[in-house]
């Protein structure tokens, strides 16, 4: 078995938010098996000089959708199977060299891509797919024109849906199953509205109670969990009071729904990144859609306070779309901002682990976590440059015990 040895780096203790400095962080296989002062001794060791910087764990971003290529949601729908995959492979290899060991894909991303990835087929993020979100008629996952006849729509045979659409209690039930069955870690639902669907206000709610505790029921009999869509208090409260772990976005919040949200022990996945780039035309986001992004962009800020006053947990989000994926990296320096740096790395690693049911295993430098872990160059407590400037700064990207990704090799 392959033993690693990262070197006299300094070791962030994220939990603690301290450095153990000139410490070795031994790998055997794909875990930690030790974190060290002393000088290991291993006579065939492949060595990782990290003295002078810093050694932390892979990243976790808990809301991508690796499979749109295409800003306009609705295109990467009607593009052809095996494009929309290929598409793919780019933007998962772009996401590890910036440092993103671990996803959660939050529709469209499916069993078989994670297949791809966990045999090492292909090279990206170890992946915790959705299958494809569950949205109501005329919800965040219905693409569909207005037009006085409205076709089936045929969102549940396309890889690049990112959502089914289905409606009623007991067609809910069937599709949570079918999806958990193809291989989904947890079900999404669309529980607003949003801004990248054509005919659905933000301020909208969706689905009924009784479809959102069906689907709830269905994910808790499977040992998993809803993530749920949700921007305004209404919309989240409605989902958190029935049964949803996670919102996604949640800009509009409000105290009440915060704590709402804590009494619950929900999970906030704020998405920031995605609105600064959203609204520029040139990433093909249609008008409509481009219209909606001013009326979260501007409270999405101030959601992240709200959160943190009620001390409801927030994991790393991004849900960039297309060549807008390139700024992922980005939410780091916009959190940073409000919340300091300790804790956006603490998003991307420790919460999110929890989010994945993962603690202990995933987000942290310890003995017998997975070995994903980074060498950074630079101090990320005090500059959070050495992380928000994606690839540039990080010289080793370690998944499952192996080098993925040297900046001397990019």
């Amino acid at each position: 078995m392959t033993i690693t040895v990262i070197k006299g780096g300094n070791v962030l203790d994220i939990e603690k938010g301290v450095f153990l400095e000139g410490h070795s962080v031994v790998i055997e296989g794909d875990r930690i098996v030790e974190v060290t002062d002393r000088e290991p001794d291993f006579a065939e060791a492949v060595i990782i000089d990290a003295r002078g910087k810093t050694v932390m764990p892979g990243f976790i971003d808990c809301h991508v959708h690796v499979l749109a290529a295409n800003a306009n949601l609705g295109a990467n729908a009607a593009q052809p199977n095996i494009l929309a995959t290929i598409r793919a492979l780019p933007l998962l290899d772009a996401m590890l060299r910036r440092g993103f060991t671990t996803v959660r894909d939050a529709g469209g991303a499916d069993w078989a891509l994670q297949q791809a990835v966990e045999t090492g087929l292909i090279p990206g993020p170890r992946i915790f797919p959705s299958g494809k979100a569950l949205s109501q008629t005329g919800g965040h996952g219905d693409f569909r024109a207005r037009s006085d006849l409205l076709d089936p729509c045929s969102c549940c045979f396309r890889v690049g849906a990112i959502a089914r659409v289905v409606d009623g209690v007991d067609a809910v039930r069937l599709a949570a199953r079918e999806e958990i069955l193809k291989g989904a870690t947890q079900i999404k639902i669309m529980a607003s509205g949003g801004v990248a669907s054509p005919n659905d206000p933000i301020a909208n709610t969706q689905y009924s109670e009784d479809e959102i505790r069906a689907i709830v029921g269905e994910a808790e009999a499977a040992n998993t969990y809803v993530m749920a869509h949700a921007y305004t208090s209404r919309a989240i409260m409605r989902a958190v009071r029935c049964g949803a772990r996670t919102i996604e976005h949640g800009n509009l919040v409000d105290e009440a729904a915060a704590q709402v949200m804590r009494e619950h022990k929900a999970y906030a996945v704020p998405t920031l990144a995605t609105y600064d780039v959203l609204a520029d035309e040139k990433y093909g986001l249609p008008a409509d859609s481009r219209a909606k992004v001013a009326a979260v962009q501007r409270a999405g800020r101030e959601s992240l306070s709200i959160f943190h006053k009620a001390d409801v947990p927030m994991g790393f989000g991004s849900d960039l779309l297309g060549d807008m994926q390139a700024f992922q990296s980005n939410e780091f320096r916009i959190r940073a901002e409000v919340l300091g740096n300790l804790e956006v790395l603490r998003s991307a690693t420790l919460i999110g682990a929890e989010i994945l049911n993962m603690k202990g295993q995933l987000g942290t430098i310890s003995p017998g976590a997975i070995a994903d872990v980074l060498v950074v160059d630079g101090d990320p407590l005090v500059d959070i440059e050495a992380v928000a400037r994606g690839a540039e700064r990080i010289h080793y990207v370690i998944q499952n015990g192996k080098i993925v990704s040297r900046l001397d090799q990019a």
